[in-house]
């Protein structure tokens, strides 16, 4: 029976990675083979779907992905990041300085990993909580929140980038719906969320020793503009395609638009742009450019592993038709498939602590239900994305970056770091459902 397949395909993945503590990558492998073969796919057959779902997924991400990072570590290596955080503080002031920390947050989220962009901003999060004279979690807890959100729900990020790979969902358009759905989540679980917290519950001791982050003189940092545009110009040319298809999509510019609008392209075009704005510009050698950029790829390869094993359980699912008995399970069903989806992958999330497993997993398994209830592909891909970011406890790293990096026992992290993530998920959820209701 194909559901029994399914269930004792996830059993063994939990039981590999929980208890024996196998990698993700080859957890999700043997387990493609395991529920192949349990749908009467011979070992061979069960190998080539395996084989087909790693190349397929591989060759729709892998320039996103790469190039998102590439991005990324320029921008840190520039002092681009930094450039953005000072600025902001300095507009808005000390008694607003939670939202110039969350604004900062959200920018360089757009473009960073939530591991790179922790690394990045913390040390800022500590100089601005004493400049200011407030609470390090004040600041900090606002700052993750922001991270984790646009790591969530916003594409070009590797989770919300795969994941739309799989429910065939425009990236444009999920950019623009997670961006929507984002900002209340981050309002809600950031600065809200501080305040049920006493100030002296939100101090913290700051390490010593567990960064040594560089520090950037105002001649070394790029320009202020030029730090946000280079940034954001994925999003730019992401976003600028969607609003000329609402538009005007009968222009004769669509063609270009088209082009320019392609998450490969506009994420190349933006890595070409930052050579120079994070690079050449900066009086750096094009050697030393090119240390970022294999520094941002080594950095990421496991990343890209664990998203191609995901795409290779997606295709056993489909090659076994395994998605088509779930179709037709659902066809009948009265439970909305953003809920289904959202919940399929925060159980996932809760038992395995990889958000990209639990949102991969998820969405292979939820995929056929676009076709079958004919439900927005991009909102499916969100209510993924927001379930597989939900409670996160000892067996997720982001878990432990958090809790050391601001000096936390296990229990405040879990009143902190635990409960913030699950109102982001919530606030994701209700978010979705609503957006659902007024596009539908």
């Amino acid at each position: 029976m194909p559901i029994v397949s399914v269930c004792i395909g996830v059993a063994l993945l939990l039981l590999l990675m929980i208890v024996f503590k196998l990698n993700a990558f080859i957890s999700l492998i043997l387990v493609s083979l395991v529920v192949g073969i349990l749908e009467g796919m011979t070992p061979l057959e069960a190998m080539t779907s395996v084989q087909g779902g790693l190349g397929g997924t591989l060759g729709s991400l892998t320039m996103i992905i790469i190039f998102g990072a590439i991005l990324g570590k320029l921008m840190t290596d520039s002092g681009g990041a930094q450039r953005i955080a000072t600025t902001l503080i300095h507009a808005f002031g000390k008694k607003r300085v939670q939202l110039a920390a969350v604004l900062t947050a959200s920018v360089v989220g757009i473009a960073l990993f939530f591991e790179t962009g922790v690394v990045v901003l913390i040390p800022l999060v500590f100089t601005i909580a004493t400049a200011a004279g407030v609470p390090v979690l004040y600041i900090g807890m606002p700052v993750i929140a922001a991270l984790i959100t646009m790591h969530g729900f916003v594409p070009p990020h590797p989770g919300p980038t795969a994941i739309a790979s799989v429910f065939d969902a425009d990236i444009g358009r999920t950019l623009v719906y997670g961006v929507i759905i984002a900002i209340p989540a981050i309002i809600i679980g950031g600065p809200l969320f501080t305040k049920f917290f006493k100030k002296e519950s939100l101090e913290v001791e700051i390490p010593k020793g567990l960064f040594n982050p560089k520090e950037f003189t105002e001649d070394e940092m790029p320009g202020f503009a030029t730090s946000l545009i280079t940034a954001l110009m994925p999003v730019i040319l992401i976003a600028s395609h969607v609003i000329v298809v609402i538009a005007a999509p009968d222009s004769a510019v669509m063609p270009f638009f088209d082009f320019i609008g392609n998450a490969n392209v506009a994420l190349l075009l933006s890595v070409i742009f930052a050579f120079f704005t994070f690079g050449l510009n900066r009086g750096k050698k094009m050697k030393e450019v090119m240390q970022s950029v294999t520094d941002a790829v080594s950095g990421i390869a496991m990343i890209l592993l664990i998203i191609a094993a995901g795409g290779a359980f997606k295709q056993v699912l489909i090659d076994s038709h395994i998605d088509q008995y779930i179709a037709d399970i659902m066809a009948s069903s009265t439970l909305s498939p953003l809920l289904l989806t959202w919940l399929i992958a925060a159980i996932l999330r809760v038992a395995v602590g990889s958000a990209t497993v639990a949102g991969m997993t998820a969405a292979g398994i939820a995929a056929p239900l676009v076709g079958i209830t004919g439900i927005s592909p991009e909102l499916m891909v969100l209510a993924a994305g927001a379930g597989s970011i939900t409670f996160s406890h000892v067996n997720d790293a982001g878990f432990w970056i958090y809790k050391e990096y601001f000096n936390l026992s296990i229990g405040k992290t879990i009143k902190t770091w635990s409960v913030m993530v699950t109102i982001l998920s919530l606030v994701g959820l209700a978010g979705v459902l609503i957006l659902n209701m007024i596009i539908s």
